[in-house]
């Protein structure tokens, strides 16, 4: 404070007085504002909101004090307190309602926290209990499916025996009513009648029976036909392989024993000696059905001596060697002709068979 006029306004209010003097005008000056400001404001905002009153202190009683020479620097509430004790039954109110909701707040905190555990506790039984019970339903539908086809077969079974029952029991009910009416009256129009009601009982009995006759009997048939068409199959072929073994026993006693003597060199052709320079031809062969049974009947017996051939050997010169290969190679279609059966194609089955030879040209 260095302004000249607050100075000079000072040392006019306040020259020749002491300082407790001095102290005591301004404190009375001061509270004399504070007892103005205090009737235009609650007890309740007196004490909650001190700045605001402090505030107003200041913006009132600063002209005042500085008419004085006096300026305010800085002004705040210390305290504020009555001898009635209501400012600290406030506070004793607001502490109790702060408790009361800190406690509410901690006790609802305990609460959610309780809630969210037990919630969970129960979502995961949920799922515990929904995976169980999805487990029962697909265990459920499988017995369920057994079940019922256990039933539908129970069902049909039942229901075709039925049928049969129901049937014969018509069909004799028809019979001693027809006797009955017979036997009651000759008049031939009720006979008819009756006749015409037997004769479409007997269709409708005809009609069921082959109701039944294509739900069981049918399938069995075909099954039997099934059965006997594969004897036949078995049959043909066991036939193919007896005439495969006849052709082969043909081819074998086309051909010399293995046991003749060799020919000897005739007169005229050199003097070689016997067997040296002849041409060799070899066949070997063995006879077997292709079903995997031993043929019946002649091939059996005729294929025997041939299945234990090993060897053929045929000597001689260039011309019984031709001989021989062009009587083999004329054998096939001969064969074929006479039986139907291949010899060539029948021969190369056989295992370690050479090819038969081509015909000559």
């Amino acid at each position: 404070m260095r302004d000249p006029e607050i100075l000079t306004t000072a040392c006019e209010q306040f020259l020749g007085k002491s300082r407790r003097s001095m102290e005591d005008t301004i404190l009375q000056t001061m509270e004399g504002h504070l007892r103005a400001i205090l009737g235009t404001l609650t007890v309740e905002a007196i004490y909650k909101d001190r700045d605001q009153f402090a505030e107003l202190v200041r913006d009132v009683a600063a002209p005042d004090v500085g008419k004085m020479g006096i300026e305010i620097l800085s002004f705040t509430i210390k305290d504020i307190y009555d001898r009635v004790d209501y400012l600290n039954s406030l506070g004793r109110t607001q502490t109790a309602i702060v408790k009361r909701d800190a406690a509410i707040g901690s006790a609802e905190s305990e609460r959610d926290a309780g809630i969210r555990s037990r919630m969970e506790v129960r979502y995961e039984m949920d799922s515990r209990i929904a995976d169980s019970a999805r487990h029962f339903q697909i265990q459920k539908a499988d017995f369920d499916v057994e079940v019922n086809r256990a039933k539908a077969q129970a069902e049909l079974a039942y229901n075709l025996q039925s049928a049969k029952e129901r049937q014969r029991i018509r069909t004799e009910e028809i019979e001693i009513d027809a006797k009955l009416i017979s036997h009651r009256t000759n008049n031939a129009l009720q006979v008819r009648e009756k006749r015409k009601l037997i004769e479409i009982e007997e269709k409708e009995i005809i009609r069921n029976e082959k109701e039944l006759d294509a739900i069981v009997r049918r399938p069995a048939e075909a099954q039997a036909f099934q059965v006997k068409v594969a004897q036949a199959e078995a049959e043909a072929i066991r036939v193919r392989g007896a005439a495969e073994a006849a052709s082969i026993e043909a081819v074998g006693k086309a051909q010399p024993s293995p046991h003749q003597s060799p020919a000897r060199q005739s007169p005229g052709r050199g003097d070689a000696p016997e067997g040296v320079g002849l041409p060799r031809l070899r066949r070997r062969s063995r006879a077997r059905a292709d079903s995997g049974r031993p043929a019946e009947g002649g091939s059996r017996g005729g294929g025997a001596p041939l299945a234990r051939i090993d060897e053929i050997v045929v000597l001689g010169d260039d011309r019984t060697t031709s001989e021989v290969s062009r009587l083999l190679s004329s054998l096939p279609p001969a064969v074929q002709a006479l039986t139907g059966v291949d010899l060539s194609k029948a021969i190369g089955r056989l295992p370690g068979a050479p090819p038969w030879p081509a015909p000559p040209e």
